[in-house]
């Protein structure tokens, strides 16, 4: 099932007998029948292939690259969905910038701010390896007019004056997009390639030193920084191979290669399935323990309200809570006398200090004087105006007398 100028199709799909399923991200800058070579090879070891031909714009706008990522991430979740299966992601050229990097942050949760759904998990989970043929790419101000000459273009009829007229005035646009909009992207760009490393999959990439739309210098920097990053990384450096042309001039040690990292993915898939499963039983053995933790507390407390019943309802109990009714009729009316009359509860007195003994005077400082009648306490203030003694008569309260005593 190939299509024309691009798109995503299944380049082979068995539908019981294969290992796992490789993801090829390509570019146009690689024709149709070289992506039909790769296909073959995976197939011939057992492998389906789901094929994401990007087109020449996908590159340019992260908005298309994301389209195609959603895509890709729908297909691979129906096919997961049947029967989980080894993911292997094969980048080619500019394919890491026209899709892949998009499905990486997608799977990651977050891209561009937005959540997705929670089943683009299922696909995390099965990512098993990674391969990078002549890429990355590193998509600086210069490769517009290095991939300008798109193949359409190299075939346009007339003379080749025109086409490299025409060439190099989309060349020029294309800088001036960079310079202004996606040189600021390169950073994330790099940053979502390097976080591939949390997927816990191995890499191979495949570089040649006369690659010059993918320079052999930033094959190598790539590499080293993951591993640096912890990642398990297997660099083949080959010699005199053009841009994606390794697998046609060293067949041999291409499969050899990537025979060598789809067995690899196996094996990380049969772990990563082995890991789920420790933690779904360990998941629900929490649960397990949770439940019957709740299990307990619902009987404590059913024994608890079950004993302050019978404290209340005890025939030989003394325990008497009354309610706010009979507290109401208290207060209106004289109190009757209960046949059933309630023992009185003889609560002891709190200890008392005497000041005039040792531990008084300790504490008091001994000053504490034992006869305050004959004293003459006087007041200054004054009541409404008056002095306190002549208020004290006009006061409503003469007829009572005040009595105050100093009291320790």
């Amino acid at each position: 099932m190939w299509g024309g100028g691009g798109g995503i199709y299944w380049g082979r799909k068995e539908v019981s007998d294969f290992k796992g399923i490789v993801v090829l991200f390509a570019w146009v800058s690689i024709h149709e029948n070289q992506l039909k070579s790769f296909v073959d090879l995976y197939a011939s070891l057992g492998w389906n292939s789901l094929v994401c031909h990007a087109h020449f714009l996908d590159a340019f706008y992260p908005e298309r690259a994301l389209s195609s990522a959603f895509v890709v991430l729908n297909e691979l979740v129906e096919e997961l969905r049947i029967r989980p299966c080894p993911i292997v992601f094969a980048a080619f050229s500019g394919g890491t910038k026209a899709s892949m990097y998009k499905v990486f942050q997608v799977i990651e949760g977050v891209s561009e701010g937005q959540l997705y759904p929670g089943e683009y998990r299922l696909v995390r989970n099965c990512i098993s390896g990674n391969i990078f043929d002549s890429s990355p790419v590193d998509f600086t101000s210069d490769l517009g007019t290095r991939y300008a000459l798109h193949p359409t273009i190299k075939k346009m009829p007339g003379s080749s004056k025109l086409a490299s007229w025409v060439a190099k005035g989309i060349a020029s646009g294309l800088d001036a997009l960079y310079l202004t909009r996606f040189e600021s992207q390169r950073t994330e760009y790099w940053q979502t390639l390097y976080s591939a490393v949390n997927l816990g999959a191995p890499f191979l990439i495949l570089g040649s030193e006369k690659d010059d739309l993918a320079p052999c210098h930033v094959i190598c920097n790539f590499t080293w920084r993951l591993q640096e990053l912890g990642g398990d990384v297997k660099f083949l450096k080959l010699k005199g191979s053009p841009h994606l042309g390794h697998f046609k001039h060293y067949p041999i040690q291409y499969r050899a290669a990537v025979t060598d990292l789809l067995e690899k993915a196996t094996t990380v898939f049969s772990q990563k399935m082995r890991q789920l499963e420790d933690e779904r039983i360990c998941m629900e053995g929490a649960d397990d323990e949770i439940s019957d933790l709740i299990c307990d507390l619902q009987k404590a407390a059913v024994n608890s309200n079950q004993s302050l019943r019978r404290v209340a309802v005890g025939p030989g109990d003394h325990f008497y809570l009354p309610s706010s009714a009979e507290y109401q009729n208290a207060k209106e009316s004289e109190p009757l006398q209960d046949e059933r009359k309630e023992k009185p509860i003889n609560l002891p007195s709190p200890p008392c200090i005497n000041a005039h003994s040792v531990l008084g005077r300790l504490l008091f400082d001994a000053c504490v004087p034992k006869n305050v009648e004959g004293w003459d306490i006087k007041f200054c203030g004054s009541l409404n105006g008056q002095p306190f003694a002549s208020a004290r008569k006009h006061s409503p309260f003469n007829g009572n007398k005040s009595i105050r005593r100093s009291r320790l």
